[in-house]
């Protein structure tokens, strides 16, 4: 009769949590039957060993390759690159001095508390695939990184690409300088990039009958006025648009920051009406101009503040509803396209500033806990955490070239749900006992599996692997 247990799934039965549990999450895989590798090797001693035989010049090296490597096999579209920038919180402890790379600075997971590690990612637009990585310290704004970042992009696909004018990088108004585009301008690429609107009341003061619908059917609703503008030292194409999604989710916005700060106004004024403040007007100004600064407050809510000893300090404020249309009429929903690509239709120029969302969609992955992770991190010098940066970036790499595969065969499914898929491919070990004498006969087989495991196991070649009869 025999009895079942369970050898993993093809791509692991649970996700390897630690270097030290790794011997035994590998032992529980059906991988073990495949590579034939020393159980010692698995130590979680040697995982330190082999990162210390990667240096910045050997993971640059190795990364290149890679990257080579990807755009011939899989024929990686390099026209559409799309750059962006985040940081990761670690828990290295303040008084550690190997670990320069990790600084405390402006967290964009809010955890202020924690040092950080910074990175830049240049992915494709075709299925948001990293070609570009760089670690940089996490007190170091964005915008300082991005030289390096486009410097490392030409030097790597100068030979891959037709040329390096057909490279077209997309990235956003956080890495405007002029000293970076300046380097745009020399390197010959081309880029989409973004303005703020508020630093163009030109562009913005256009009326709005004149704007003409992108794309009815790609973008509904949405309208543009293709012209020019001149910013960063430089005249080029503006595509200024007008969504009405946009407007109506800056609008709903607005009218939340503006009730907080009335609200913060009204305590402030109960507070000062009952004449029992100590605190003097400078400072009772300073809570006023605090209570103002979120953006735009100050156009709308008009504040008077009266009297000059605390017990004689009275407020009043009042809500300018016509500054309030103006405001909306004059920025809401809108946005400034600013580009090189002066052939491209304006539906082009929009899908590819749109296309920011693969990078973001990038680092959203990495800070999932579950799947394609960057954390936890448990290292502590420079070196180290480098590596961790680029196995961390090739392992999303892989996750989202698999991704872009199972799509172009009619798959079409995030990261986790790809991975969960595939994690329910599994394999079951039978133990037959003949009449309870000598050693039991094992059998190797394939749990069920559903129709689209099927297909999976089909495009990766996963059934080159199960057990036979």
């Amino acid at each position: 009769m025999p009895n079942s247990n369970n050898a993993g799934g093809a791509f692991g039965e649970s996700e390897p949590c630690s270097k030290l549990a790794f011997a035994d999450w590998w032992a529980g895989t059906a991988g073990s039957r495949w590579v034939k590798t020393p159980a010692g090797a698995m130590d979680h001693r040697r995982f330190w060993d082999a990162m210390d035989h990667l240096d910045t010049e050997a993971l640059r090296s190795i990364e290149t390759e890679l990257g080579r490597r990807m755009v011939t096999e899989f024929g990686l579209d390099l026209s559409g690159l799309v750059l962006d920038m985040t940081n990761f919180a670690t828990y290295i402890d303040s008084a550690n001095d190997r670990a320069p790379i990790a600084q405390r600075g402006k967290a964009k997971q809010k955890r202020m508390d924690l040092r950080l590690v910074g990175l830049a990612l240049v992915v494709t637009r075709d299925a948001g695939v990293p070609v570009v990585s760089h670690a940089y310290p996490g007190d170091r704004p964005d915008v300082t990184q991005f030289p390096m970042v486009i410097e490392e992009l030409v030097t790597r696909y100068r030979a891959l690409a037709s040329s390096v004018e057909s490279l077209t990088v997309v990235y956003d108004a956080g890495q405007n300088s002029a000293d970076n585009h300046a380097l745009i301008e020399e390197s010959g690429l081309g880029f989409v990039g973004s303005l703020p609107p508020s630093d163009h009341p030109d562009l913005l003061a256009i009326p709005r009958k004149t704007y003409v619908a992108v794309d009815a059917d790609r973008y509904p609703g949405l309208s543009c006025v293709d012209t020019e503008v001149t910013a960063l030292a430089v005249t080029r194409r503006a595509v200024l648009t007008h969504s009405p999604t946009l407007h109506t989710a800056q609008s709903r916005g607005f009218d939340q920051t503006l009730a907080k700060a009335r609200k913060r106004l009204t305590e402030l004024q109960t507070r000062l009406a009952r004449g029992r403040t100590r605190r003097t007007r400078d400072a009772v100004e300073a809570d006023i101009a605090a209570i103002l600064t979120p953006r735009w407050v100050n156009e709308i809510l008009t504040v008077t503040l009266t009297g000059q000893t605390p017990s004689e300090l009275r407020l009043t404020f009042r809500t300018d509803a016509a500054a309030r249309k103006k405001l909306e009429d004059r920025i809401f929903g809108k946005r400034i396209l600013f580009t090189n690509r002066t052939q491209w239709s304006v539906a082009e120029v929009v899908a590819a500033y749109r296309s920011q969302s693969e990078v973001e969609a990038g680092f959203r992955q990495q800070k999932d806990p579950h799947v394609v992770s960057f954390g936890p991190m448990h290292h502590w010098t420079d070196q180290k955490i480098r590596v961790h940066v680029f196995y961390s970036v090739l392992a999303l790499t892989v996750a989202h070239l698999m991704r872009r595969q199972a799509d172009q065969a009619g798959l079409h499914m995030s990261v986790r749900e790809l991975l969960n898929e595939l994690a329910g491919i599994e394999e079951t070990v039978l133990l037959y006992h003949h009449g309870g004498k000598g050693r039991p006969r094992a059998r190797r087989m394939l749990t069920d599996t559903t129709p689209t495991q099927d297909r999976l196991a089909d495009l990766f070649g996963i059934n080159r692997y199960a057990p036979t009869r």
